[in-house]
C-alpha cells in the first residue's frame, strides 16, 4: 500500500482534506484562474497555435498533476518557454495555422510526457543536472528577449518573422514604417497598465487600507481588467475597421479528444525538441516545487515528479493541447494565495474549464497587441542580467558557458542554446577535472591537521613527500596526478617516501587504478615508497575488488598524522628535526616540530 500512495500521492492527503483545505484551496484556485486565461491565450498565440489551445492545455493536465505530484502548490499549464520551444520545433516541420501543426504540436506534447514517465521508470531524473544553474539562467534570459522581441511585431501592428534576434530586429526595422498607431496606442497602454498593476498596485491598495488577500486578488486580476478594457475600446471605437488586429472567434465547447500522430518520420523530427523540452520542464518545475515546499517545512520527490509531468503533458496531447510543465509565476501566486493541496490545481482546472465553454465569444475582439503586452510583461520578469555579471565575477567558466547559451539562442535558436550550454558546461568540466588541484601539504605546528605549503606556515620532512589530490581520479586526470608527483620527486633527491593523500577521492576508475599501479612500480625502481592515507571506504571497498592489493607494496593509512608519524620514524635520525629549508614558517614561533608517534593503519577511512 506504501508503494502504491508513492505512485498516487493523492491517496496521502486526499483522506485527511478538511473543510478549511478547501476553502484555501478554492481561493487560490480563483486568483490562479484569474491570471491563467488571459496567459494561457497569450501562451498559445506565442506557440503558434489558436488561442483555445492554450485554454486546453491548462484543464486535464491540471487535473493529471492533482493525481500525480507531490509538491502541494505547483501550478501546471503552458510556459512561455516552452512555448517559444515548441514554436521552434514545430515550425520546422509544419506551417504555423496549418492541421499538421496543431498535430505536430500534440504530437510534440505526447511524446514529452512519454519521454518524462519512460525517465521515471528509468530513475533517469539525475540527467536534468547536467543542465547547470548558468545554463539554465542564460536560456531563461535569452528566451525571454527572444520572446518579447517576437511579439513587439504584434505591439506594432506589422508583419515580421524571424527565428534569431537579428532576424527579428531586422524584420521590425523593415517594417516599422507600417505601424499601425491605433494598434501601438493599444499595446504600449496595456503594456503600461500590465507593469502597473505588476508592481504598484498591490502596495496602493495595501496603503488604502484593504486587507492583503484581497489586494492581491484584485492586483492578480490586472490581465483580466486589460483584457475588459480593451475588448469595450474595439468594439466602442471600431477599431477593427482602422487596421486593429484581434484574435477572432474562439470555438467554445469543452477541449476535443486528439490523438498524437504515429508517423515514425514525424517522432524521429520531434525526438530532440521533446528531450530538450522534458529537461528544461522538469528543471523549471522542480526547482520551483522545491523552493515552495522548503517554505511550508514540506518535501517533493523529484522522481514521482517526473511521473507526474509526464502525465500532465499526456493529458495535454490527449486534450488537443500543447507542452506544460510548473510554471514559476502561477506556482507562486498558488502558493501565496494559500493552497494547501494539489485539489487548488483541479479547481483551477474547472474554473479554466467553464471560461472554455461560457467565455470564449467574449474574447472575439480582443486584440492581439494585448496578449502580446501580456506576453511581454511576463517575460521580462525572467529576464536576469545582473546573473551576467554575478557569474561572471563568481566562476569565468560558468560565464562561459552561460555566455555561450545567451548568444546562441539569440543568433541560431532555443534548440541550439540550450545544447551548446550543455556541451560546452561539460567540456569545462571535463577540462577542470583533467587538471585537477593538488597541493603539496605539510604539518600545522601544535596539531594534527596538514595543509597546503603555499598558504600556511607548516612543518615538512625532506624525506618525505605528502601531497593532496583535490578530485576523484579518473582518465581525464590520472596522466596528469603521474606527472605532478614524478616532477616533484626529479626536485627532492633526498626523498624516501611519497603519500598521496586521498580525503577528496570520491573514486578511482581503471585507468586512474593503472596510473597508481605505474606510479607505485616507478617509485619503487628508485628505492622511493609509495603510500596512500585518508582513503575513504568506497574507495577501499573497490580497491579491494582488484588486484591492486596483491601487488601494492607501500602502506595505507588512516590518517596522514599516522603517516608521518611511521615514515618520520622509519627514515631514522634524519627526520627528527626541521630541515630550515623545507620549513614553511615565517613567524619563528612556528619551527617547533611537533612529535609524532601515532600507529599507521592499513584500512581505508
Amino acid at each position: 500500500m506504501t508503494s502504491f500512495k508513492s505512485f498516487l500521492p493523492i491517496l496521502g492527503w486526499a483522506p485527511s482534506y478538511t473543510r478549511s483545505d478547501a476553502q484555501s484551496d478554492l481561493v487560490a484556485a480563483m486568483i490562479v484562474t484569474i491570471m491563467l486565461v488571459p496567459q494561457s491565450l497569450a501562451y498559445a498565440m506565442l506557440a503558434g497555435l489558436p488561442p483555445q489551445v492554450g485554454l486546453y492545455a491548462s484543464i486535464l493536465p491540471l487535473i493529471a498533476y492533482t493525481v500525480f505530484g507531490t509538491s502541494r502548490a505547483l501550478a501546471v499549464g503552458p510556459v512561455a518557454v516552452v512555448s517559444l520551444m515548441t514554436a521552434a520545433a514545430v515550425g520546422q516541420v509544419a506551417a504555423p495555422g496549418t492541421p499538421d501543426y496543431l498535430t505536430a504540436t500534440i504530437t510534440l506534447a505526447f511524446l514529452s510526457g512519454l519521454i518524462l514517465v519512460a525517465m521515471s521508470l528509468l530513475r533517469l531524473g539525475f540527467l536534468a543536472n547536467f543542465l547547470s544553474h548558468p545554463v539554465i539562467s542564460g536560456f531563461i534570459t535569452a528566451s525571454g528577449l527572444l520572446i518579447a522581441a517576437s511579439q513587439a511585431k504584434h505591439l506594432l501592428g506589422i508583419r515580421a518573422e524571424g527565428d534569431t534576434l537579428p532576424e527579428l530586429l531586422a524584420e521590425l526595422l523593415r517594417g516599422i514604417g507600417g505601424t499601425n498607431p491605433y494598434t501601438l496606442a493599444i499595446g504600449l497602454a496595456a503594456t503600461g497598465f500590465l507593469l502597473w498593476t505588476r508592481k504598484a498596485l498591490k502596495p496602493l491598495l495595501l496603503a488604502r487600507g484593504l486587507r492583503p488577500r484581497l489586494a492581491d486578488l484584485i492586483a492578480k486580476a490586472g490581465p483580466v481588467a486589460a483584457i475588459i478594457l480593451s475588448i469595450a475600446a474595439v468594439i466602442g471605437l471600431d477599431l477593427t475597421e482602422k487596421g486593429v488586429k484581434i484574435v477572432g472567434a474562439i470555438p467554445a465547447g469543452l477541449p476535443p479528444f486528439a490523438l498524437p500522430s504515429f508517423d515514425l518520420g514525424l517522432w524521429q523530427h520531434l525526438l530532440l525538441p521533446a528531450v530538450l523540452i522534458s529537461l528544461v520542464g522538469f528543471v523549471e518545475s522542480v526547482s520551483v516545487a522545491q523552493t515552495l515546499a522548503a517554505k511550508r517545512r514540506q518535501r517533493i520527490v523529484p522522481n514521482q515528479e517526473l511521473t507526474a509531468l509526464g502525465a500532465s503533458n499526456i493529458a495535454s496531447a490527449l486534450s488537443g493541447g500543447y507542452p506544460v510543465t510548473g510554471g514559476f509565476a502561477r506556482s507562486v501566486v498558488n502558493f501565496d494565495a494559500g493552497a494547501e493541496t494539489p485539489l487548488a490545481g483541479a479547481f483551477t482546472a474547472v474554473g479554466i474549464l467553464a471560461a472554455t465553454v461560457f467565455l470564449t465569444p467574449l474574447f472575439q475582439f480582443l486584440p492581439q497587441a494585448v496578449l502580446a503586452a501580456t506576453i511581454i510583461v511576463a517575460v521580462l520578469s525572467l529576464v536576469d542580467l545582473a546573473a551576467i555579471r554575478r557569474t561572471w565575477a563568481y566562476s569565468k567558466a560558468d560565464f562561459a558557458a552561460m555566455a555561450a547559451t545567451i548568444l546562441t539562442v539569440l543568433l541560431v535558436g532555443v534548440e541550439a542554446g540550450i545544447t551548446a550550454g550543455v556541451s560546452l558546461s561539460l567540456v569545462l568540466f571535463l577540462w577542470r577535472t583533467s587538471r585537477p588541484h593538488m597541493a603539496i601539504v605539510g604539518q600545522v605546528p601544535g596539531t594534527e591537521h596538514f595543509r597546503n605549503i603555499a598558504r600556511h606556515n607548516v612543518i615538512t620532512d625532506p624525506t618525505i613527500l605528502s601531497i593532496r589530490v583535490d578530485e576523484s581520479l579518473y582518465f581525464a586526470n590520472a596522466r596528469a596526478l603521474e606527472d605532478a608527483i614524478y616532477d616533484h620527486v626529479a626536485d627532492q633527491p633526498r626523498l624516501k617516501h611519497v603519500v598521496l593523500m586521498c580525503p577528496a577521492v570520491n573514486a578511482i576508475d581503471a585507468s586512474a587504478l593503472e596510473s597508481l599501479e605505474s606510479i607505485a612500480h616507478r617509485l619503487a625502481s628508485a628505492g622511493i615508497g609509495f603510500h596512500l592515507s585518508e582513503v575513504k571506504g568506497p574507495v577501499m571497498d573497490a580497491l579491494q575488488r582488484s588486484d591492486f592489493m596483491a601487488h601494492f607494496t607501500g602502506q595505507i593509512f588512516l590518517s596522514q598524522y599516522e603517516a608521518i608519524a611511521t615514515l618520520g620514524v622509519a627514515t631514522g635520525p634524519e627526520a627528527t628535526g626541521p630541515d630550515s629549508s623545507a620549513l614553511v614558517a615565517p613567524h619563528p614561533g612556528a619551527r617547533q616540530r611537533v612529535p609524532m608517534s601515532s600507529p599507521a593503519a592499513e584500512q581505508g577511512a
